[in-house]
């Protein structure tokens, strides 16, 4: 089986809810979920570094991690699985410059001013790549619609209800294994 890339969001952690339902899925030798870097930079740098090193087959990023799953998948021309992506985190992120805790661990970090400037800098609208978009339209930290707007030529699964988290990601493990197979 080939490789899959899980992308976490912004203050989280590779190890969390998607990941373990993606490795219990797809084999936890399957996939990979770094715990990435709060530099935008240096997130891009290391994620690039390890498609270099061994490119997964596809890439899943949740909400900031939709985001530079974006921009990966346009550079290495690789599909991406994309929920509830965050398409302007620096605009949705300006509020959280500053000290920050990670869901995962509480580790305390700094979000730093100039990673907007980063994030900025890392636009990439889709156009290359293959992308399935999972949405839900209860999102209280994203507006779906954006997100819908952005991916509109792409397939798109808008599920009314739901939240931020996407909690019922497993029920769209098949459809997620279809995408990748095709």
């Amino acid at each position: 089986m080939s490789k899959i890339l899980y992308l976490h969001g912004f203050a989280s952690c590779g190890e969390g809810n998607k990941s373990r339902v993606l490795g219990a899925y797809f084999g936890n030798e399957n996939l990979l979920a770094p715990n990435l870097p709060f530099a935008p930079q240096e997130a891009i740098e290391t994620l690039s570094t390890q498609i270099l090193g061994e490119k997964p087959s596809l890439l899943v990023g949740s909400s900031l991690g939709g985001y530079y799953a974006t921009y990966l998948a346009e550079k290495f021309d690789i599909p991406a699985v994309l929920i509830n992506p965050s398409c302007k985190p620096w605009e949705t992120l300006a509020n959280y410059v500053g000290w920050q805790e990670r869901f995962c661990d509480a580790e305390r970090f700094e979000f730093k001013q100039v990673y907007l400037h980063q994030l900025e800098r890392f636009s990439s609208p889709p156009q290359s790549s293959r992308y399935l978009v999972l949405l839900q339209s209860e999102d209280e930290v994203l507006d779906y619609r954006v997100a819908k707007e952005q991916y509109k030529e792409y397939r798109v699964i808008v599920e009314y209800g739901g939240n931020h988290r996407f909690e019922n990601i497993h029920e769209y493990l098949s459809m997620i294994e279809s995408f990748m197979k095709s």
